[in-house]
């Protein structure tokens, strides 16, 4: 590799620790998301984000790693086949930075993993399950790990080589609001657009089923985003405790946010929208983490705690169904904390920038606003064209039935909760008064039942 540095041990504990951490983010989301649908939805909603789980962590192995990390094609590109399968990268002596390089490829995986995986909960309720899985595999090869390359991938780091956005346009990214946040929202966004709105939206009720699993769901995510942001500095080292306060103190500030915004606008604030907020300030936080004073990060968590708990209505006022809010919290969060690097930078900060407020100047403003641009126009076209491309050849959206009885016995053939066990029988009126129309149990089922209480 290019680097000479002797391994540190406390660096590689340090790193191979925080990816675990977000891998773990990866089960938090499912649960988040999984919390979010309806009781007829949650299995193939978890199902989502363990399926990218499984065809990402092969497809990075064998080429992703590389297409990403890899001698870059004038700034756009790694060479995907100069690692493939990674049997090069395996000695002792292969090294980025003080990390073993294998130490670097699983970091860099999980954060594959959970980009991809962000984006299901734009096509919540609809999607067929195994186009979803093919879709993972192309969206990561043609969209996702070309961004990281731009974004990621620093000269004389990984490879002599690496990615325009971070190398010639010098956008500040520490963790991905860009390659992650952005990408994926955009992605979520357009994809929202090909399969079309979910049956009754709008119109029929399409509550979370379950908010205690929402609320862990949140938990996890916030417990392992600081192996996400910290994790980043990629050692033991003055750049992940900064980072580290920077997280904290950016999600409680949107959590706060989001919830005072909810109190004015609806004279409540809800679980839901703390956990959003808590979201939504994670994600803002994570390109500018490095960049940011604590009182920045606070301000920066304020502005995203407001404005992706006022986003997330934008979907009903143009009529796109994005069912879990990947726009709202992702690819609002992801630019407002992208762009407000450049207002709130501090040199005093490892990024060692100035932004406007502190007297930088508008430099490093436009640096951001392209680098957020070129990401966003990028995914949202290429996507589109994957999007389409598959709906067309495959089929991207489950039938009206199936949908209507739940796509979670449409495509896994499988339900949540077992409610006949509830009281030893049939599908009892209890079952149907705690789920509604929304039961997965068949029809011939409740309506045996309903016949056996009116004979009773």
């Amino acid at each position: 590799m290019v680097s000479l540095m002797e391994i540190n041990s406390g660096d590689t504990a340090w790193v191979l620790v925080s990816a675990a951490l977000v891998l773990l983010m990866t089960p938090g989301l499912a649960l988040f998301y999984g919390g979010m649908v309806r009781a007829k939805s949650v299995l193939n909603m978890m199902m989502m984000s363990f399926g990218a789980m499984a065809t990402i962590s092969v497809a990075w192995v064998l080429w992703g790693y590389s297409e990403a990390f890899g001698q870059s094609w004038h700034g756009l590109i790694g060479n995907p086949f100069q690692h493939f399968g990674l049997s090069d990268l395996l000695s002792a002596k292969s090294v980025v930075g003080t990390i073993p390089t294998m130490a670097f490829v699983a970091f860099q995986a999980v954060f594959a993993i959970i980009t991809v995986a962000l984006i299901s909960g734009a096509i919540a309720d609809r999607a067929k399950y195994s186009t979803w899985l093919v879709f993972t595999v192309v969206w990561a090869t043609i969209v996702y790990f070309p961004v990281a390359h731009w974004v990621f991938a620093f000269d004389g780091f990984a490879a002599d080589k690496g990615g325009w956005i971070a190398n010639s346009l010098k956008t500040i990214d520490f963790a991905g609001g860009t390659a992650v946040h952005i990408n994926a929202g955009a992605a979520g966004l357009v994809l929202a657009l090909i399969l079309g709105k979910r049956i009754g939206f709008a119109k029929d009720p399409m509550r979370p089923h379950n908010m205690t699993l929402v609320m862990v769901g949140a938990g996890l995510l916030w417990f392992g985003w600081f192996g996400f942001n910290a994790g980043s500095a990629l050692g033991a080292n003055n750049t992940a405790a900064v980072t580290w306060v920077n997280t904290l103190a950016a999600t409680g500030a949107a959590c706060i946010a989001w919830l005072a915004t909810e109190r004015i606008r609806n004279g409540h604030g809800t679980s839901l929208g703390a956990a959003s907020g808590v979201v939504a300030g994670l994600v803002a936080i994570t390109p500018a983490c490095s960049a940011v004073t604590p009182v920045g990060a606070v301000a920066i968590g304020i502005l995203a705690g407001v404005l992706c708990a006022l986003a997330v209505g934008l979907k009903f006022r143009f009529g796109f169904d994005d069912s879990l809010d990947v726009v709202g919290v992702h690819l609002v969060g992801g630019l407002v904390g992208t762009i407000a690097i450049g207002f709130f930078a501090s040199a005093s900060a490892p990024a060692a920038v100035d932004g406007l407020f502190y007297g930088g100047g508008p430099d490093q403003l436009w640096r951001q606003v392209v680098g957020a641009g070129a990401v966003l126009l990028y995914s949202f076209v290429v996507t589109g064209v994957i999007g389409l491309a598959l709906h067309k050849t495959l089929g991207f959206r489950i039938d009206r039935d199936g949908e209507v009885a739940g796509i979670d016995l449409d495509q896994h053939a499988e339900t949540s909760y077992d409610l006949g066990s509830l009281g030893g029988g049939g599908f009892s009126h209890a079952g149907a008064a705690m789920f509604g129309s929304h039961s997965t149990a068949p029809a011939s089922s409740v309506a045996t039942s309903t016949k056996q209480g009116a004979s009773s």
